[in-house]
């Protein structure tokens, strides 16, 4: 097994530099496992959403479903960022302006990794604190 940072993952994903590119496809395309942790996926989502890719929930989406059906890519927890990735496609929730957003990627991630990590404890999460609104919507995400 081997893992990835942030930077060969969005190379590619992205394939923005050809040289880096070409050497991150070698790095995915090897009989090896590919490790994707959770740090790095959640900056990988964080990049594509900000200011310079301005990639949306839907296509966001889009590309994590891409990396579930890649025969040699593992996640810490497969059934956690799936479960998380299920919860960002279908959150939605109104702020307090009446704006509409939903809970991000790291959000539900965060909700469903407390939860196995409690379960993976024997104790019963009773509740994951947040101001954040949209999180709120979020299976046992409630206001302190």
């Amino acid at each position: 097994m081997i893992a990835v940072d942030t930077s060969i993952l969005l190379r590619y994903l992205l394939h923005d530099d050809a040289l880096q590119a070409a050497r991150a496809d070698v790095v995915f395309e090897s009989s090896e496992t590919v490790l994707i942790t959770d740090v790095v996926l959640v900056e990988t989502v964080w990049t594509l959403s900000g200011r310079k890719y301005q990639l949306g929930r839907d296509q966001l989406a889009a590309i994590l479903e891409r990396l579930f059906v890649e025969p040699n890519i593992r996640f810490e927890d497969d059934q956690v960022v799936w479960r998380a990735l299920q919860a960002y496609k279908s959150a939605a929730a109104a702020d307090e302006t009446g704006s509409t957003k939903g809970a991000g990627f790291a959000d539900a991630l965060i909700v469903f990794k407390a939860q196995r990590a409690a379960s993976d404890m024997g104790e019963t999460l009773t509740g994951i604190y947040t101001f954040d609104t949209a999180m709120q919507k979020l299976p046992h995400a409630v206001s302190p």
